[in-house]
Formats: C-alpha cells, structure tokens, sequence
C-alpha cells in the first residue's frame, strides 16, 4: 500500500514539472509531455490599468474566444490590489473562467526581497502570503514572485542580497506549501540574470514548493536558450516572451527550438504567452503603436504550431 500511495505522489509531482528532490527531475516512461496555452494578462495591462477601456471580465471573455486553454490573472488587475479582493469577487473570476473552459494557471504580485530594509522585506512577504490565498481561492497552481533589483551600494555584495532573498522566498514557500500553491521566482533581468543565478537560489531555497517562472525574453545572456534549458528541472511555470533577446530586439522567439528545450525536459505545464508594450527606444517597428488585440493572437497561433510540430 505504501509503495502505490508513493508512486501515485510520484507521478502527480512529475505531472505538475517538479522533482523528487530539488537535483534531479521525475521521469516516467512511455508517457508524453504535456504542455499548455495559456495568457498572462499583463499582455492587456495597457487597456486594463491606463486607458481603462476593459475590465478583467472583458480580458477573461476575450482569451476563452482567442483560443487559450488557461489565464495568468496578475494580481494587480484585481480591484483594490494590494488589497486582497473579496471572496464575492474571487469566486465570480474563477466561476466565469470555468463557464469558458479557462484554466487559472497562475497569478503575481510585485515585491522586492532584495531590498536592504527588514521592514521593507517583511511587508513584502506578507503581501506574497495574502495573494497565496487568493491563489488557493481562485484554483491557481502558482504564484509568481520577482527577487528585486541590485540595491545601489550592494553591487559588489551579491552574497548579502541573495541571503536576503533566499529567506524572503524560504517563508513564502513554507506558506504556500500549507495552503498549496507552489510559488515560482521569476528571472526579470534584475538581480536574476543568468541561469546559474538562478539556480543558487533555488537550491537555497530548497523546497519541493518553489522553483522557477522561466521567462524566456529576460536571460541577459549571450544565448539566453541555454540558460533555458539549465533552469529547466526547477520550472512550475513561464513567461513566454516575443524575443529571448528583451521587447526592444527584433529577433523572434525560435518557438519550434524553445518547444523542443520544454519537451525535452519532462515539463508538463502551462505556456503563459506576454507581449509587451515597449516604451522608450530603441524600437524593432517604431512606427506602430502597441495593440495587444493585434499582438497576443498571431504570436498564440505561433505557440500552437510549434507546439503541434513537437509533439506531434
């Protein structure tokens, strides 16, 4: 009985991308990977937060017609944020995106744990733990943290700031394990550059709970698919961005070689797509205002060939 009840753990965790242990990810043969489509809805920032012309319900409606299979809500599309929204709210969100045969595959909040200021820290924790309980609320898996910027002064003191954000992230972690939600740190070209960066703090860290948002537009690296391919084993969710190069380079997102990194890695999970609205310069196609209406559908339509090529 022991040994059914472990295999059952076993194969759920290897299901959801994650690990036995932090080192080595679960494998299990004869079965195919499985991956998903999803929105990150700060692609529809613009109209949800500065002109205001949508409300979330809107975007929710919008991305079932478009033809994703789930929504990342980023929480600050909530009314009130950073104030948690009422549990009314929350269930009328996770009622409708049912009724639309949308999945709730994440959600995030702004913090910053590198900050020098124990105070600071700790109401950023706390900001992390009320939006845990909205994630568990509204069904969500994840939820998506930053680290924060190099605090200025601290260039030469990574190990001091990484010490910061190792326990900022640690309690986080033992909280979403009780209320089960997996939480996920994101590479955002701040303090997490590089895969390796990464790494560290995951294995500092160290919790069947945490791992990392893989966000493939913002390893400042010379070949940031490397780095994707390095962090793979510790991902519980994506950003999957127009570029692996940052919103200003006009190089495209190999999807079909990015595909082949996720499928190779036994990740099984959502691939939430953001495009962005790029401000200042330079441009790739300066003369044409962002429109996310425009933007999110041929880049989705990208993501499912490449994703029907590869697992074909």
């Amino acid at each position: 009985m022991k040994k059914i009840i472990s295999s059952s753990i076993a194969l759920t965790l290897c299901l959801l991308g994650l690990k036995s242990t932090i080192a080595q990810p679960l494998k299990v043969d004869g079965v195919s990977s499985k991956v998903k489509t999803s929105l990150n809805l700060y692609s529809f920032n613009k109209v949800l937060t500065v002109d205001k012309s949508a409300t979330l319900e809107n975007i929710i409606d919008y991305s079932a017609s478009a033809g994703f299979d789930a929504i990342d809500i980023t929480a600050y599309f909530f009314p009130g944020y950073p104030n948690i929204p009422s549990d009314e709210y929350i269930n009328k969100i996770k009622k409708r995106a049912f009724l639309l045969g949308l999945d709730i595959s994440g959600t995030g909040v702004k913090n910053d744990f590198t900050n020098p200021d124990p105070k600071k820290r700790a109401e950023d924790i706390q900001l992390v733990k009320n939006w845990i309980d909205v994630a568990e609320k509204l069904g969500a898996p994840v939820i998506r943290v930053f680290s924060g910027p190099i605090p200025k002064g601290y260039e030469n003191k990574r190990d001091v700031v990484e010490k910061y954000l190792i326990e900022a992230l640690t309690e986080c972690a033992k909280y979403g394990e009780k209320k089960g939600v997996l939480v996920g740190v994101q590479n955002h070209g701040d303090f997490l550059q590089t895969a390796d960066q990464v790494i560290r703090v995951v294995k500092g860290v160290n919790s069947k709970w945490f791992g990392t948002i893989v966000d493939t537009g913002y390893f400042l690296t010379k070949d940031p698919y490397q780095d994707i391919a390095k962090v793979m084993p510790y991902a519980v969710n994506f950003q999957v961005k127009e570029s692996p190069f940052g919103p200003r380079s006009p190089i495209r997102t190999d999807l079909n070689k990015l595909l082949q990194i996720v499928k190779e890695s036994g990740y099984r999970g959502y691939l939430p797509i953001e495009t962005l609205e790029i401000k200042g310069e330079p441009r790739p196609v300066p003369d044409i205002p962002y429109d996310a209406y425009k933007k999110v559908p041929p880049f989705l339509k990208d993501l499912k060939t490449a994703i029907n090529k590869v697992y074909q």
